[in-house]
């Protein structure tokens, strides 16, 4: 795997939230999923900060590792290489539940 890549690996037993930010977007990884979070820009030096919390790990993407040097284009692949759309897996809502 390139070092400008970052398996995502859920090892738990419910579904994890991954967003990647700046934007927001997020994809659902199913319990034993891995997702690779990549810069779409080839020829650049990546860098990832990563912020975990209960069930959703936020990932910001870094040219560099300048924080100042946001990468704004970037992919999301599973395990078989297939490229994921934003809200891929998103569970739904219970039709009595409130939203937060």
């Amino acid at each position: 795997m390139a070092r400008n890549t970052l398996p995502v690996e859920n090892s738990g037993t419910s579904s994890l939230c991954l967003f990647v930010e700046p934007y927001g977007e997020e994809y659902w990884l199913t319990p034993g999923e891995v997702f690779t979070v990549m810069s779409a820009v080839e020829g650049i030096d990546v860098w990832f900060s990563i912020q975990v919390s209960q069930n959703c790990i936020a990932v910001w993407i870094y040219e560099e590792g300048d924080p100042a040097k946001v990468v704004l284009d970037y992919q999301v692949v599973d395990a078989d290489g297939t490229f994921l759309d934003c809200g891929h897996q998103t569970p739904s809502r219970p039709a009595d539940s409130t939203p937060v």
